[in-house]
């Protein structure tokens, strides 16, 4: 890579986004024309693709080949895994996911979208909204993914007519609007053809808008955590204790969000002890101000009691901490999650003893229903739950920071991952649903 096209690449932002729809609608198809003609593809690469096309007795190359890495994928012509892709333009780096569409791979959407910017969800222009669909628009809103991008595919199989995209782009709007997602963008394409992927279409010249690679290059990137509430998670406690540094005690961790400053007065939580940052080192130089992703070094004034699991923020903006959590989830496991259920709960990189005290309901996606106290939540299922922790946690709400909002459950006997949660409120449920049981006969 040149100079001059390093320099114009780090002054790009990045952009996380995820590609959903029904199977078939040609969402890997989508990925595979934007790599292709944004010339992200190595030559190596696509020979590849040429020579499975060929082999499938297929005319041109299979673009969907180009991130249906699995070979269970390329067998049955379906999107299994979260396929991650990595590519850039002069414009804008990207991180995209192109997550499955069966309903029985929805936890697999979640994953993907998670830390997404933006979701561009695919509907095949013969078929409008279904199930599937609405399903994606309340996992988008759930997530609190910024930006919305409808793609109506496969517009060359209606022959471009402007009234088909009209129809699917106004009811999936208000439905979208309904559940509070903020902004929806249609666009019609052809992935196939490459119809307003990456180039202008030619048969659609009743449509002005951006093509889906303009619209990525410049959607407002609003997401910046600098300026969210500051959180350092502690993943280390250094203490050298060698002849040049016999006194060092530093605090190592990746900033969560937020900025830190050299003379700030923080706390670290949940002990709730005060000190100011006398120091910021930063890949081995001092440092007067870091900011969110940097892995850092802190040293504090005072002397305090911090180990791993620790938080440290800013004394002015400190959230609560508390041992009761409710939480919006999705539970991944193929085994369910049951009241009662004993589990780890991880949050940063504090890991803490709980207990499922309640599932006060599950979510139906199809209609937003809420089914009340269905006693067990299973694989794919999203529901409200209440959790008691054995210790306290300094919790932010989903709403706020989707970083230091989000936890996992876990199994303890093997570690296996049970559910991803959102403490808050639901889009679905903005009242929280109250129990008027007792807490007797739980352990803390």
């Amino acid at each position: 890579m040149s100079t001059t096209t390093s320099e114009a690449l780090s002054e790009t932002t990045l952009l996380r986004f995820a590609t959903a729809g029904s199977v078939d609608d040609g969402k890997s198809t989508l990925v595979g024309r934007l790599l292709h003609d944004s010339k992200s593809v190595l030559t190596d690469q696509l020979e590849a693709v040429e020579r499975a096309s060929t082999a499938r007795g297929q005319e041109g190359p299979d673009l969907a080949l180009l991130t249906d890495g699995l070979r269970a994928e390329r067998e049955q012509g379906i999107t299994i895994d979260v396929a991650y892709r990595y590519f850039a333009t002069a414009k804008r780096r990207f991180i995209l996911a192109d997550t499955p569409g069966h309903v029985q791979y929805t936890r697999n959407m979640v994953t993907g979208a998670s830390t997404a910017e933006l979701t561009v969800i695919l509907i095949d222009a013969r078929n409008g909204v279904v199930e599937q669909t609405r399903r994606h628009a309340a996992l988008a809103a759930l997530l609190r993914v910024p930006h919305v991008v409808l793609a109506v595919n496969k517009m060359d199989l209606v022959d471009y007519q402007e009234s088909v995209f009209a129809a699917i782009a106004e009811e999936f709007t208000a439905y979208a609007t309904e559940l509070g997602v903020p902004e929806v963008t249609a666009i019609p394409i052809s992935a196939l053809a490459g119809d307003n992927v990456v180039e202008p279409s030619a048969n659609m010249d009743w449509y002005g808008g951006p093509t889906v690679l303009e619209h990525l290059e410049t959607v407002p990137v609003t997401h910046d955590l600098s300026h969210c509430h500051a959180r350092l998670p502690v993943q280390y406690v250094i203490r050298p204790q060698t002849a040049e540094h016999p006194d060092y005690r530093g605090y190592a961790g990746q900033i969560a969000a937020g900025s830190f400053h050299v003379g700030e007065a923080v706390t670290v939580l949940p002990s709730g002890h005060a000190s100011k940052i006398a120091g910021i080192d930063l890949l081995g130089q001092s440092v007067d101000v870091a900011w969110t992703t940097q892995s850092v070094t802190v040293l504090l004034e005072d002397d305090i009691d911090i180990s791993r699991g620790d938080l440290i923020v800013p004394s002015k903006d400190a959230p609560p901490t508390t041992q009761d959590i409710e939480a919006t989830v999705c539970h991944v496991a193929d085994a369910p999650l049951t009241v009662g259920h004993r589990v780890l709960l991880k949050h940063g990189t504090r890991t803490v003893k709980a207990i499922v005290k309640d599932i006060p309901s599950r979510l139906t996606l199809d209609d937003l229903s809420l089914h009340p106290h269905p006693g067990q939540l299973v694989a794919n299922d999203i529901g409200r739950v209440k959790i008691r922790t054995a210790e306290p946690l300094p919790v932010d709400s989903y709403a706020d920071s989707r970083r230091t909002g989000s936890f996992i459950l876990i199994d303890p006997s093997d570690g296996t991952t049970l559910t991803a949660g959102m403490v808050g409120e639901s889009f679905a449920s903005p009242e929280p649903v109250k129990d008027a049981a007792e807490d007797d006969g739980w352990d803390f």
